[in-house]
């Protein structure tokens, strides 16, 4: 597959060319060298509130669909294969609660932390149990009610948590309640990472969103840096509908109206003086890409307001927009553009990140 290469110095570099989103196998590629060594948001704690629940899901929807089982074991939260090791099978299709957990083809039994405990009619076998007979382990980190699941550790995920904890960990984040009323799945005619584009650049908002912008000091907009994450922050335009600061917070006297954090390389965290409203972006092939939408309230009072109000209307904007640029890149005469180095540092962030990981 082509090498790409993004130049780490912004005022230099050029994105990445359309050639990129319009190859079936580098949309493979990612799969296999990004969202198989990154991490993805699982839902929260209410999933497994109670001692000896389980809850069977999927690692990265459409993608890779790893079966993985949240369980909780006296309080204990794990994250263990939903695939039996004896001959495959999957072992739990819905959520459930069980002391332990069964495979209905040939009886093999685990406890809630994936240990095997019992096989019938394996007397015989030699070396018998070995450590490949328990559950495998998968990486769980836990940041307020919210969950989170990689196959594998080699992304410092915690580095993220501490980032995001900096400017927010002042919120009672255990206290954020979800609302299902308020979530939503869009279906998007578009590359994936197009659209993660788009939500990594405040560049767009005085062409595309006229209510955000209202809301928004556009001259004001910034974006924080951080190795696997970055931050968007947005300022209020008239002082109203801000965050009540603590004293001692390193914003401390700002206006500020929204926290955007993006997380590598699909996941966005949108914090709001209501609350929170998580975006998970999930690549369903070359030409069309999932967004749902997760809503979580912390104060109700404040619903509707301010940079967190219409988030419909502003998503719709996105999508007409994405997929406009989607369709550009069949262009024969578009290759690649360059970077503003003053509004699309994340952008360049981000598309940096994919030739990285691809390159591994």
């Amino acid at each position: 597959m082509k090498a790409y290469h993004i130049h780490p110095d912004i005022t230099q570099a050029e994105t990445l060319p359309s050639s990129f989103y319009r190859s079936k196998t580098v949309f493979d590629e990612l799969i296999d060298k990004v969202f198989a060594k990154t991490w993805q948001f699982v839902g929260d704690t209410s999933l497994v509130s109670l001692n000896e629940q389980v809850h069977p899901f999927h690692f990265l929807e459409f993608g890779l669909e790893e079966p993985m089982l949240l369980t909780n074991d006296n309080g204990e939260i794990s994250c263990i294969s939903n695939v039996c090791t004896h001959r495959g099978n999957i072992l739990c299709h819905d959520p459930c609660k069980s002391r332990q957990i069964n495979c209905a083809y040939h009886g093999r039994r685990f406890d809630l932390q994936g240990e095997f405990q019992h096989m019938p009619q394996f007397k015989e076998a030699q070396d018998f149990p070995r450590a490949s007979d328990n559950l495998h382990r998968f990486p769980l980190k836990q940041w307020g009610p919210w969950l989170f699941a990689g196959l594998d550790d080699s992304m410092d995920f915690q580095s993220v948590i501490d980032a995001m904890d900096r400017k927010v960990g002042f919120l009672s984040l255990l206290e954020f309640k979800e609302d299902k009323s308020r979530n939503k799945d869009y279906l998007i005619n578009t590359h994936w990472s197009l659209y993660c584009d788009n939500y990594l650049e405040g560049f767009h908002i005085p062409f595309v969103h006229d209510s955000l912008n209202k809301a928004l000091d556009y001259g004001k907009y910034e974006t924080v840096l951080y190795p696997h994450c970055n931050l968007q922050v947005g300022h209020s335009a008239g002082g109203e509908h801000v965050f009540e600061l603590p004293r001692g917070h390193e914003d401390y006297g700002k206006q500020i109206s929204a926290y955007y954090f993006w997380i590598f390389p699909n996941m966005m965290f949108n914090f709001y003086p209501w609350g929170c409203s998580i975006n998970i972006v999930k690549p369903i092939a070359l030409n069309r890409t999932k967004v749902s939408f997760h809503t979580y309230v912390y104060d109700e009072s404040k619903l509707d307001t301010g940079a967190g109000a219409t988030l419909d209307k502003v998503e719709r904007e996105d999508e007409f927009v994405v997929e406009g640029v989607f369709k550009g890149m069949s262009s024969r005469v578009y290759q690649t553009g360059r970077f503003s180095p003053k509004m699309e540092r994340g952008v360049h962030h981000f598309q940096g990140l994919l030739a990285s990981f691809l390159a591994k």
